[in-house]
């Protein structure tokens, strides 16, 4: 959760959002979770996740700074 990602590699600008129930991550990221219920997984293309943060609004702000076009995932 707290390993940088280099967001200028690749040529493709789509990342995918989606949800992801805190009960079905990994224990230490449960423990930095900060009491949230839902946090909201930014992929890319090929399906390896980006980021993780705390709220959607974030993770369409992230994509946007790092020149990515953000998608929802339902």
């Amino acid at each position: 959760m707290h390993t940088p990602f280099d967001f200028s590699q690749g040529a493709d600008r789509t990342v995918y959002v989606k949800a992801v129930a805190v009960a079905d991550l990994p224990k230490d990221v449960q423990e930095s979770a900060g009491g949230h219920a839902q946090l909201y997984a930014v992929h890319d293309a090929e399906g390896s996740q980006l980021a993780l943060v705390a709220d959607r609004r974030l993770a369409y702000v992230l994509a946007r700074q790092n020149d990515m076009t953000p998608v929802s995932v339902h």
